[in-house]
């Protein structure tokens, strides 16, 4: 039985979620402040963590933060702050994905098998590199170059780069990424994936001087070099 810790102060929202995830057969436990959810953290070591980011004591992007020094448990990051950038904040710390209030049952069930289920397909290759441009993956030590420069990326981050660099010039809509990506079969409304698309720009950005990944209006995203 997989394990999720719900990192909430709200009690009737933190009740609702844990409730429905039991019912789906899932353990579950609750904090209700930063510190009392790092410690559940570290000494119950749960399999996934939906983590509000209104918190008092340590907020959910600091302990977001703390969290990514030592784990790369998935998180599911909640929030009433739906701004670009707050989203990007959230991100930055480490999150894996972000659902914002409020929201229904049935689509944070859906976000928390996705990411679960991306973890249990997780499988061990031989070493697999991919270049373009002067970008390059090694995808058995997970690591991106670019000018010779490591950057850092965050797990979702990660395989959203790898889809593109697996099928460069090709046009992915956004649902494809959805599905690829987050592995969600369905629209949900939410702009997470430019939301990604942006960030993970930024990041190649600072070791490059061309964009390459670009916006096909209408349609969604590709990988190539500017013209």
């Amino acid at each position: 039985m997989k394990k999720i810790l719900i990192i909430e102060d709200d009690p009737q929202i933190s009740s609702i979620v844990q409730k429905g995830l039991t019912e789906e057969n899932f353990e579950t436990k609750t904090a209700n402040n930063g510190l009392k959810g790092l410690d559940e953290f570290h000494f119950w070591k749960p399999d996934l963590i939906i983590l509000d980011i209104m918190l008092p004591g340590l907020n959910g992007i600091q302990v977001c933060s703390k969290i990514r020094e030592t784990s790369q448990v998935p998180i599911l990051m909640l929030t009433a702050l739906g701004t670009p950038e707050n989203v990007a904040l959230g991100l930055d710390s480490g999150a894996d994905d972000y659902l914002p209030k409020p929201f229904k049952f049935i689509e944070l069930n859906a976000r928390v098998r996705s990411l679960l289920r991306r973890i249990e397909n997780q499988v061990t290759a031989s070493s697999t590199l991919f270049s373009f441009s002067d970008l390059v993956i090694d995808d058995d030590r997970k690591t991106v170059i670019r000018n010779g420069h490591l950057i850092t990326l965050t797990s979702t981050e990660y395989r959203l780069l790898l889809l593109f660099m697996m099928s460069p010039k090709k046009v992915f809509s956004r649902i494809d990424i959805l599905e690829e990506v987050w592995g969600i079969d369905f629209e949900s409304g939410t702009n997470v994936v430019d939301v990604y698309v942006n960030y993970l720009r930024k990041k190649l950005m600072q070791f490059g001087d061309s964009k390459l990944i670009h916006t096909v209006i209408g349609m969604g995203y590709v990988m190539r070099e500017e013209e």
